[in-house]
């Protein structure tokens, strides 16, 4: 079985867990931070700002089952990609909507798709998640990972206004 990695950054990393975690081809998914200049953050020091990072998920995917562009598609369905100063309720640069390409043909299929999103008419505002190089990814502490599974009370508290948005702009759609 061959084995391949996405990055993507969409909010609370709470709420980008499950929806990968559960489809077909994924093999792992990882809550952690990347994007910064501070080596080994913690979840305070992200949650405070000042390190650059942000709340993101490291998806290990068998590229036979599931394409990275199919990946890249779940990934705006999870998100509001005309927000670029946070996602639902969590703001800041800690939260900002990112997809982290490894290399080049990441790099085109993530613009290409996101070039489709923006000319869809979906959305009236600008698409203005970012598409920037990986940079290091530091795993979140042990308490984050499979959040959903571990205290699914809070995760719905946290997860309402994703749904909400998801549903307004997702659901029953052909694409």
């Amino acid at each position: 079985m061959s084995s391949e990695t996405a990055i993507f950054a969409g909010g609370c990393f709470w709420c980008m867990v499950k929806p990968f975690d559960t489809y077909p081809g994924i093999q792992k998914v990882e809550a952690g931070y990347t994007g910064g200049h501070v080596q080994d953050p913690t979840y305070e020091q992200v949650k405070h700002g000042g390190t650059g990072h942000t709340e993101a998920v490291r998806i290990t995917f068998d590229p036979e089952v599931v394409s990275y562009d199919q990946l890249v598609d779940l990934y705006w369905q999870q998100t509001d990609p005309t927000d670029a100063f946070g996602q639902f309720q969590d703001r800041g640069d800690n939260y900002r909507p990112v997809i982290f390409v490894k290399d080049a043909y990441q790099d085109r299929v993530a613009r290409a798709s996101r070039t489709r999103l923006a000319q869809s008419g979906r959305f009236t505002e600008p698409i203005v998640t970012q598409i920037e190089p990986a940079q290091p990814f530091y795993l979140a502490e042990d308490y984050h990972q499979a959040f959903y599974k571990k205290n699914p009370a809070r995760w719905r508290e946290e997860e309402g206004a994703r749904q909400e948005f998801i549903s307004q702009h997702w659901n029953n759609s052909e694409e």
